[in-house]
């Protein structure tokens, strides 16, 4: 069936490697919610043998992780099928039968979240509810809201004032001004980052200063589009990717710098993405062999950058995307280890998704939670202060899982951290503690 990526669905063996490393088989315990469950799906569509609402549930509830793809031995491009498939569905469903809610995402897609202005704006809504107080709180427990919008509300952090927003800093140079810059960096600043997490994005752009980079951050650039594929818009996708692209070109840096492991993932895929445009693949390929994680730098830095002790025992829970796509997996690790004062514990199956998956967390809660649960319960087991996360998304759902779980009782973690926190306060540029609270 035209549309469909049967050819590649046809190169999986159905050996089920994938299977235990898969979170929603071991949550869900279906086979059709296992990786070579829908890939089976896929082929059995494309061959008229089943239709398409029957793989609509399970392709839907597949959380991305791309984990098959590392336990693959005969390498399947999982994400690739997943992305394929979830726009050929959304292409059946809007113009078959589309609900409100998919109108709704395919409008926000093409007009809010391409658009920073329109972004700021909604971000001026999330920091008026935060300074109501009770008020907001009561407000965010409105049944109107879904139960997934409901739980986070509390674990935001706290987001900054408009103007603060606004007037972010376009270039952050290098702490010693006579040295010689270690290169030029272009800050991805993303969508949600840059409103819900903009001190983030600060503090990315003043620690790379502090290992000697120039960081640029162009005003031209735009989402990185991974909600847009995650969702099946992969023409949304591909007119963000030849966006940022050019303004990677316009900037004149020679790294493209992210602290968010989903946009990274994203950002490495565009030679897929545009692999069919002649006019694009080539600087597509060029982009994503310059993308680098802030991990990346960091583990690069000279000793002396690291100026203070941290006097923490820390864990970590890795970006999926960050591990399984753009494939920065021993970095984050290594950084933790060089930091002062740090003591870093391994947590068992450290590897497996905790369940944020984008917007995954708010539109299918209770799946996310299930997944959620199993992770916590192996945080527990460290016995350490701090989770340690490398990705916004992930740092959400880490705090959400802190305070479902107790575990601050239970002498587990007492709260998630980005890793750009703990190197903030290394190099003395702000002692920091959870979704930018003190310590």
């Amino acid at each position: 069936m035209e549309g469909l990526p049967y050819d590649e669905a046809l190169r999986c063996v159905q050996c089920g490697y994938c299977l235990p490393a898969c979170p929603t088989y071991r949550t869900m315990e279906k086979e059709t919610h296992s990786p070579r469950g829908r890939i089976n799906l896929v082929r059995m569509l494309a061959e008229g043998r089943t239709d398409w609402k029957v793989v609509e549930e399970p392709i839907d509830l597949c959380l991305g992780c791309r984990a098959c793809e590392e336990a693959c031995p005969v390498g399947v491009p999982y994400g690739q099928i997943l992305e394929e498939t979830r726009h050929y569905l959304r292409e059946r469903r809007m113009k078959e039968n589309p609900g409100k809610g998919d109108r709704a995402l395919a409008w926000l897609l093409r007009n809010v979240w391409p658009e920073p202005d329109r972004l700021q704006a909604a971000g001026d809504f999330v920091w008026m509810y935060q300074r109501m107080g009770p008020v907001g709180r009561w407000g965010a427990s409105w049944p109107i809201w879904p139960e997934g919008m409901r739980a986070f509300a509390p674990v935001l952090p706290k987001v900054d004032g408009p103007r603060t927003r606004r007037r972010a800093p376009r270039v952050y140079r290098p702490v010693d001004k006579d040295a010689k810059p270690v290169g030029t960096a272009m800050l991805f600043r993303g969508c949600i980052m840059d409103v819900l997490f903009q001190h983030l994005n600060r503090l990315t752009g003043e620690v790379a200063a502090k290992f000697g980079w120039k960081v640029v951050v162009p005003d031209d650039q735009r989402c990185c589009g991974a909600l847009h594929a995650h969702a099946g818009d992969l023409d949304g996708a591909k007119e963000l990717a030849k966006r940022n692209i050019a303004a990677f070109e316009a900037s004149g840096a020679e790294v493209i710098l992210h602290n968010a492991g989903g946009c990274g993932a994203m950002l490495t895929e565009y030679p897929r993405l545009l692999a069919d445009d002649p006019e694009w693949a080539d600087r597509a390929a060029k982009f994503a062999a310059n993308v680098k994680d802030i991990s990346e730098l960091a583990v690069q830095a000279p000793d002396s950058a690291f100026v203070r002790e941290v006097p923490l025992r820390v864990t970590y829970q890795p970006s999926c995307h960050l591990r399984n796509v753009e494939g920065v997996k021993n970095e984050p690790v290594e950084v933790l280890r060089r930091i002062p004062g740090v003591e870093y514990v391994e947590m068992e199956e450290m590897d497996r998704c905790c369940g944020s998956a984008g917007i995954y967390n708010a539109v299918h809660y209770e799946e996310s939670m299930a997944v959620l649960d199993e992770k916590m319960e192996k945080a527990i087991r460290t016995g350490t202060d701090w989770v340690v996360t490398s990705n916004p998304g992930c740092l959400l759902q880490m705090r959400l899982g802190v305070r479902r779980s107790g575990s601050a009782a239970e002498g587990g973690p007492k709260e998630a951290i980005h890793l750009v926190e703990l190197l903030a306060w290394a190099c003395g540029v702000e002692e920091v503690g959870g979704a930018g609270g003190k310590v």
